[in-house]
């Protein structure tokens, strides 16, 4: 037991930074596909851009897990992976 909580904590450890790098990169595809004029109604656009700036400040945080579901529901909005 003490071997499997050792493991899952280095496992999260190591799972942070990997977020950390990914959101930058989700911002860039949310901006890009903004700048494209998508098809969106007021309250989508609304929606992407709020998610978009909740997503920075989250990762700015280091809530880097956050960061990265919430910039997913953005990009789900803009229909982009």
């Amino acid at each position: 037991m003490k071997r499997m909580m050792i493991a899952t904590a280095a496992l999260a450890l190591l799972a942070t930074p990997a977020f950390a790098g990914s959101c930058p990169a989700h911002m860039k595809a949310i901006d890009e596909a903004l700048a494209k004029n998508p098809q969106l109604t007021a309250a989508q656009s609304a929606d992407v851009k709020k998610f978009r700036m909740e997503g920075e400040d989250q990762h700015k945080a280091g809530k880097h897990a956050d960061s990265v579901a919430t910039l997913a529901k953005a990009k789900a909005i803009l229909k982009i992976q």
